[in-house]
């Protein structure tokens, strides 16, 4: 800890870094190595040891992929190992040199295809064909064979049920059917972001599968320790592989461009296959094989009151290694409630925990312990009598103890009375009929009308609103005498008139050049005038992945969140964040814009490997780890994507119609768990909407819930370019007025706040804003941001907020040209001046409003930055780059991937 807190006073205002902090790839490869699932090791296949001749078929053996696209994976590294480096740098093993050769001279004519920018790549490359006689060839000279299989997904593009995506390629099957032909040992390893299809495990025999997920920058030498047995396997899956992709209980209400009904209710993943069809379980959730053994013994379950009055179960478990390798097992507590009046899950995770290392015939003892009263059931109808309640309901609880959901046996049984934990209000509830799951008495299948809304929503908002605080003028409060007890937050907001307290509620980006140059935007003191107030200006990036700097900065690319689940190992987790933390100090970042902890509700959504797992108790707590690790180095994480992204097609238009009940339980649950334990300071809304409502503009999920019953006091933001509504009416991003009154604090992203063509105004006037309500917003960031490292540094630095000189290349005229798969916008220019400038582009872009445009800026044949952009829809925008020019005559151009880009006008200010 010592060592960290040097780091961070090390970067906390110094420079930025010349390179990412090596100790983080260091513990990013042991994470990396640990969310390795072993789902199948048959005849010894597994480890590779010493003399063993390894064939490695795939083009992944090369192309290594370390992440998922979009925004969690676009960080840029100074390296990627991959696996087939990794296996010749490791010794011991022999590599097939003359089969690698092949696919060597196959990849030169067969090059990576990028695809067509944001949302358009193929997530799936395609393989070399591997013959009956090359395989042949192989297995003469070698005796075990490696095949790889690759996937991407990511934001805005979901996956599919097809061949390339969830299922094999007809080139993998032939490859599978050919060497399973020709070896007598085959394992496959899935570089994956999310689960695909695994029927083709017993229709080729299959001896050994890993799931390798996608492990950052470190990813190939980690996948060679586990396979090499460096590493024990000792991942555990996070989520249910069923049979088929029909057999999970949202697949039929999955990927509407409008509605998607939440039918399944709160029987998501094991919870459904575990409660009505445990006969589709092809792998079950918490699985995961090592090549050691384990003995299991639950020694003592006790429940005590505490004095609070809840009940907490304490269960003591003893861990033994029976076998000859040294490893770590998972042990899973779960527990069944009483089907009662609400109808319940047969199983729900209440505990778990990891053992250390324990070599042969070692033992430990883990002390895991839940309070019950954490896992009652929320009724939304009434029919247990407490409407809006979390209730236990009478009768036996069952007390589950293993190492998967599936396999976990009954250890002891507790009878208790109802019990009230909490009342609540009604919130959220669905306005939309639909009928969801639930048991009938015999514990078959049935379905209930859902319990639609009963209040008046409009009231409760007017009713609560806050009290305006009267407008004061400037009084010479600086937010440093908030911070510092010499003011109150009340009097220095009242100093900000209607138009900066406005100016607040608007972030700033992408790359914006007022922080470090490439991130993913700003807020606070975005305005020269807010600045004045002594308001700093905190950094923003993405992502879940590592660091997103579009510029030439690299970072750490880290374990997709998938793997990092897997490894079910909390303090892990927490080491590896610290340092995630600390490289986000030394860029001068103050909120990480991740983890995303949506539910996997369905496999093919494109942005699983971005979150956690089915199980919402898994998920907080992994999200509670990561969040208060960065928050000692003063940094913070936003937790995304509140709430319900559980599909990536049309999600800035489809709405998730949800129970209350379901919502509260599952969707929901990840984040109050983050909140609750990991002291979050920032949350993210998402694109769709709620019940209704974009999330943005959601009161009943920014307020009510979030603010009112889990006494959140952090900030909230948008999503980029989000969208807010009225109940039953189509959203827009100039809705202003709906995301203030829902107390989400800061829009974002905005790239010229002071030109903004919101409603933010207008609705003041009207009144159908109020001053308080603005105000609300303001005092809430600004709590934030005079306990940030960004306060720190306006403090040394004085305010950083400069007005440019504008230099005259307005009228340059473009040249369009084509080179290769690149386009390039060609501009003549003179640079009177060496220096650092701000670059100004007005531009506008055909396109859906969410996709994203890379721009490479080139002057005289050197990169000088680089920048994302969103397609306009034709509309003009403004962007602003920071760049650095040598003085001279040269050409300035823009390479981009797409002709729908057209720049119109190009200015620079130093």
């Amino acid at each position: 800890m010592k060592y960290m807190r040097d780091k961070v006073c090390g970067y906390a205002l110094g420079s930025l870094p010349e390179a990412p902090i090596a100790e983080l790839a260091s513990i990013s490869r042991i994470a990396a190595a640990e969310g390795m699932v072993l789902l199948k090791n048959d005849k010894g296949t597994l480890p590779f040891v010493t003399g063993d001749r390894v064939a490695v078929f795939g083009r992944s053996q090369v192309e290594y992929c370390k992440s998922g696209t979009g925004s969690g994976g676009l960080v840029k590294v100074t390296y990627v190992t991959n696996i087939l480096e990794s296996l010749r740098a490791h010794g011991g093993v022999t590599v097939d040199e003359d089969l690698a050769k092949v696919y060597a001279d196959w990849l030169v004519d067969h090059p990576f295809d990028k695809g067509k920018g944001w949302a358009s790549e193929p997530w799936a490359q395609v393989e070399m064909p591997v013959s009956p006689e090359l395989a042949k060839t192989a297995a003469e000279k070698n005796n075990k064979a490696l095949v790889i299989i690759c996937r991407t997904a990511g934001e805005d593009k979901d996956n599919s049920a097809t061949e390339g995506s969830w299922y094999l390629t007809e080139t993998e099957k032939e490859i599978l059917a050919n060497v399973t032909a020709a070896f007598d040992h085959v394992c496959v390893v899935l570089n994956v972001g999310n689960i695909i299809d695994m029927s083709w495990v017993e229709t080729y025999g299959i001896d050994a599968v890993l799931y390798g997920w996608q492990g950052g920058m470190e990813g190939g030498r980690a996948t060679v320790d586990v396979l090499c047995g460096d590493v024990t396997p000792c991942g555990k899956l996070t989520d249910t592989i069923a049979h088929h992709i029909e057999d999970y209980p949202s697949h039929a209400n999955f990927g509407n461009p409008d509605k998607n009904i939440y039918q399944e209710d709160i029987y998501v993943g094991y919870r459904y296959f575990e409660t009505f069809a445990p006969e589709k379980i092809l792998y079950p959730f918490g699985f995961g094989l090592s090549y050691t053994t384990f003995a299991v013994e639950t020694k003592k379950v006790v429940m005590k009151t505490t004095k609070t009055g809840a009940a907490q179960v304490t269960i003591k478990v003893k861990v033994t290694n029976t076998g000859a390798y040294a490893g770590k097992e998972v042990v899973q507590v779960y527990m069944s409630a009483p089907q009662g009046k609400l109808g319940k899950a047969e199983k729900e995770l209440v505990a778990f925990g990891k053992t250390p290392v324990l070599a042969p015939k070692k033992s430990c003892t883990l002390k895991l312990e839940f309070v019950v009263d954490d896992f009652a059931s929320y009724d939304d109808s009434g029919v247990t009598g407490h409407k809006s309640a979390y209730v236990l309901e009478a009768g036996q609880y069952l007390i589950y103890v293993g190492t998967d959901s599936h396999t976990a046996e009954a250890q002891a049984a507790f009878a208790m009375e109802e019990k009230v934990v909490l009342q609540c209000e009604e919130a959220l509830a669905p306005v939309t009929p639909f009928e969801r799951m639930k048991p009938d008495s015999e514990g078959n299948l049935t379905y209930e009308a859902v319990p639609t809304r009963t209040y008046d929503l409009a009231a409760r908002i007017v009713d609560r609103r806050p009290a305006d605080i009267a407008y004061t003028g400037d009084q010479g409060i600086r937010l440093v005498d908030v911070r510092d007890g010499r003011a109150t937050m009340e009097q220095f907001i009242a100093q900000l008139s209607d138009s900066e307290l406005l100016e607040i509620t608007r972030g700033e980006g992408m790359s914006s050049p007022k922080v470090t140059p490439g991130t993913g935007g700003c807020l606070g003191g975005v305005t020269e005038g807010l600045a004045g107030y002594g308001i700093p200006i905190a950094c923003v990036t993405d992502g879940p992945s590592g660091l997103r700097l579009d510029t030439g900065l690299y970072a750490t690319s880290l374990p997709n969140g998938t793997l990092l689940a897997c490894t079910w190992n909390l303090p892990l987790i927490y080491q590896l964040f610290l340092l995630e933390g600390v490289e986000m100090t030394a860029y001068k970042i103050d909120c990480l814009l991740g983890p995303g902890i949506n539910i996997h509700r369905h496999p093919l959504n494109g942005r699983n490997f971005e979150y956690f797992s089915e199980d919402p108790l898994l998920t907080g707590r992994v999200a509670a780890a990561m969040c208060a690790a960065v928050d000692e180095c003063n940094v913070s994480c936003t937790i995304k994507h509140f709430m319900g992204n559980n599909q990536e097609w049309k999600r800035g238009e489809e709405d998730t119609v949800v129970s209350e009940r379901a919502a509260r339980e599952i969707y929901l649950r990840p984040f109050e768990i983050a909140v609750k334990q990991g002291g979050v300071r920032a949350i993210m809304t998402s694109y769709n909407k709620v019940n209704g409502f974009h999330a943005a503009s959601c009161y009943d999920l920014t307020t009510t819930i979030l603010r009112g019953e889990w006494g959140y006091t952090g900030y909230v933001m948008t999503d980029w370019w989000a969208k807010m509504n009225e109940e039953g009416q189509l959203g827009n991003p100039y809705n202003l007025s709906y995301m203030i009154r829902a107390w989400n604090d800061v829009f974002m992203v905005d790239a010229d706040s002071a030109t903004r063509k919101d409603d933010g105004r207008q609705a003041l006037e009207e009144g159908r804003i109020t001053r308080g309500e603005v105000q609300r917003c303001a005092m809430t960031l600004c709590r934030y941001l005079m306990h940030t490292n960004a306060m720190e540094r306006m403090l040394v630095y004085g305010s950083t907020f400069v007005k440019p000189e504008v230099v005259d290349v307005s009228q340059m005229e473009c040249v369009y040209t084509l080179e290769g798969t690149e386009r390039w916008k060609t501009y003549p220019m003179n640079v009177e001046q060496a220096g650092n400038y701000v670059m100004t582009l007005t531009y506008h872009a055909d396109g859906a409003a969410l996709a994203q445009i890379p721009i490479s800026i080139i002057v005289s044949g050197h990169k000088v930055g680089f920048v994302m952009v969103k397609a306009t829809e034709g509309a003009q925008a403004n962007i602003t780059i920071p760049v650095e020019l040598e003085a001279g005559e040269g050409q300035l151009k823009f390479v981009t991937t797409t002709d729908a880009l057209k720049i119109d006008v190009v200015k620079l200010y130093r």
